[in-house]
């Protein structure tokens, strides 16, 4: 893992291509501008494991018969 440190207005290059270039340090928080090829994907880490979680939880079967069941003793609570 590199760790670098960067003053507002200084940037750093990813391969040939990708230029990330800090603009504004607020407070704890930091404002980035990245210019990248379109073909380049550009997601916030969150919501990857976000959509993530959303994928296994679906993939979670239970029978019918469990789901009622389910349903059943949450209804009698």
């Amino acid at each position: 893992m590199l760790i670098l440190q960067r003053k507002a207005g200084q940037s750093f290059v990813i391969g040939d291509d990708i230029e990330i270039t800090v603009q504004e340090i607020n407070g704890g928080r930091v404002r980035l501008s990245i210019n990248a090829p379109k073909s380049v994907l550009i997601v916030r880490k969150e919501l990857i494991e976000a959509q993530k979680a959303n994928c296994s939880a679906a993939e979670e079967v239970g029978s019918p018969i469990q789901l009622l069941e389910l349903l059943k003793s949450e209804y009698t609570k």
